[in-house]
């Protein structure tokens, strides 16, 4: 059901016929990113977290090598990070687990985009379906998911510099 919201929600843009749907799961950055055959850096990973009081969710698209650094988060938001548990998921965004994505989200969603995502031309959301998946730029990403503002909460999951 997500994905025909998805679908649905990106043909005001035109861009429906643009999602890609696989035979095999891309629920996770690494599959997503076999499915598609890119690097796992180029998966948009849509990561969803409590909001204070006023948000009911937080979404944080980042690039797949990244992992939230829980300090920049709090200095962002000014709250400790807390992601939504698998029950919360469906119910807060909209999207079941592995399929969550920036697009088609109800009201009480915040989107905001990690400038992780920055260094590549391109990069690869769900787009609503744990086997789906939309190439966009970051300009269109931006537009597209509506999001609020590009931030800086993310560490690579390595411990190096991007």
């Amino acid at each position: 059901m997500s994905i025909a919201k998805v679908k649905e929600y990106l043909r005001d843009y035109g861009r429906d016929c643009d999602v890609q749907e696989f035979p095999v799961s891309s629920a996770t950055v690494e599959l997503a990113a076999k499915a598609l055959s890119v690097e796992p850096a180029r998966i948009a990973k849509t990561l969803s977290f409590h909001g204070d009081e006023t948000n009911g969710c937080i979404l944080i698209v980042t690039a797949g090598d990244m992992k939230i650094d829980n300090a920049r988060f709090k200095k962002q938001f000014g709250f400790k990070a807390r992601m939504l548990g698998a029950e919360e998921v469906a119910m807060l965004t909209g999207h079941e687990v592995g399929g969550v994505c920036p697009f088609a989200n109800p009201e009480h969603v915040t989107t905001y985009l990690d400038v992780s995502m920055q260094r590549f031309p391109s990069v690869f959301p769900a787009a609503g379906s744990a086997s789906s998946a939309i190439e966009l730029t970051c300009e269109e990403l931006f537009k597209y998911s509506q999001a609020k503002e590009w931030i800086d909460v993310c560490k690579a999951k390595d411990g190096q510099a991007i």
